[in-house]
């Protein structure tokens, strides 16, 4: 197997979720090249050293420019903060490197586009994380839709809930709440969350024409973390909208960290002339199915356990009957996005996949500030 060196940027919650993935995949799937933790880079070089020792990086870089320039560096991963992504992929581009970057790709569309010019005209392979398409479930609802066995599709609705920020005590920005620092994020649930709604949206039912929306920031503002001055929350706290489908169908979205009772509710919906399918990722391994064919006295929803090595991703892991979880879609989308670079096939989403995504967030936002239908500029 040929070596491929890994330069990781940031060492938070999904720095951990992306080296594990790379320390993964090469155990459970048969590739060409085999990811190499070179390096890890952050700001605190003490946690970065911390964290390398525990995840088994050969080295540690506190300036991402020094991890870009170094000759060992294959891929640059970047899992920093959203308002960084763009000057680092851009510089990680231009270097020649492959290049990865956490969700929502850039800041805005304008950063995004940006971002595209740079790896395509660069011609470097590259991906945004969008995990939630490689659950074995969802991939699996991908290929019953373009099989046609929905016939028509009438109907998409989608929610991401939480409830971690109704306490108006919590800060915003610093390392744990930079999400609600619109400097830092861009935006607040409808780039976060419904972010990962839209990928899989389009991913399974084609592209967004037109939305309306409405979003709300129900605390006004927040002490900062770093300075602990109050200051005016710029982010959305909750967000919704509908949206019409290019393929005529109509759409539900509903994104909220105010929904008490709720840490990580993602749920989805499909109907079709002659079936329907839902998945929700707090029972991730199931897919639920309804198909209108069926003889009426058998007729009704069924749950489909995602196990068996003929459905998507299972063969590589355990038996039937035994589920993955969670960490397991980002182990499958490094081995898609590696055997993607050894067929010169590129696996999706790539960056301008996810500058389709933030094309529909933003009309999201411009449309919650006029109150009116926006058309999505198409990327």
């Amino acid at each position: 197997m040929k070596p491929l060196n890994i330069g990781m940027i940031g060492y938070g919650l999904m720095g951990r979720a992306h080296t594990n993935a790379f320390r993964q995949v090469s155990q459970f799937f048969k590739l060409e090249h085999r990811p190499v933790l070179k390096a890890v880079c952050g700001r605190d070089g003490v946690k970065a050293a911390e964290f390398a020792a525990n995840w088994g990086y050969e080295s540690v870089e506190t300036d991402w420019k020094a991890l870009i320039a170094r000759d060992d560096i294959d891929l640059i991963d970047i899992a920093a903060t959203n308002n960084v992504h763009a000057e680092i992929a851009i510089a990680a581009a231009k270097a020649g490197k492959i290049v990865m970057c956490e969700k929502p790709l850039g800041m805005n569309p304008a950063e995004s586009l940006k971002m595209v010019a740079a790896v395509e005209k660069a011609k470097v392979p590259n991906m945004v994380w969008y995990n939630y398409r490689r659950a074995p479930a969802v991939t699996l609802a991908k290929m019953i839709i373009d099989e046609g066995k929905l016939g028509k599709i009438f109907h998409y609705r989608a929610k991401f809930l939480q409830d971690w920020t109704i306490n108006a005590e919590v800060p915003q920005g610093g390392p744990g709440t930079w999400r609600l620092d619109a400097s830092v994020a861009g935006s607040g649930v409808t780039g976060d969350l419904l972010a990962h709604c839209i990928d899989t949206a389009m991913w399974l039912n084609g592209s967004i024409d037109s939305v309306t929306g409405m979003t709300e920031t129900f605390v006004k503002e927040r002490k900062h973390a770093l300075t602990g001055k109050k200051q005016k929350v710029g982010i959305d706290d909750a967000s919704a909208f509908l949206a019409r489908f290019s393929n005529g169908s109509l759409a539900t979205f509903e994104a909220t960290r105010y929904a008490r009772g709720h840490k990580a509710l993602y749920t989805l919906e499909i109907n079709g002339e002659h079936a329907s399918l839902a998945w929700d990722l707090h029972d991730l391994h199931r897919l639920q199915w309804f198909d209108h064919r069926d003889s009426s006295l058998v007729r009704g929803w069924r749950s489909i356990h995602i196990s068996d090595g003929d459905q998507p991703y299972m063969k590589h892991w355990w038996i039937p009957g035994v589920q993955i979880g969670f960490e397991h879609t980002f182990t499958h989308q490094v081995a898609d996005f590696l055997a993607g670079i050894e067929s010169g096939k590129p696996a999706a989403p790539t960056f301008r996949d996810g500058l389709a995504t933030d094309y529909v967030t933003d009309a999201v936002l411009k449309s919650a500030k006029s109150g009116r239908w926006t058309n999505v500029k198409k990327a």
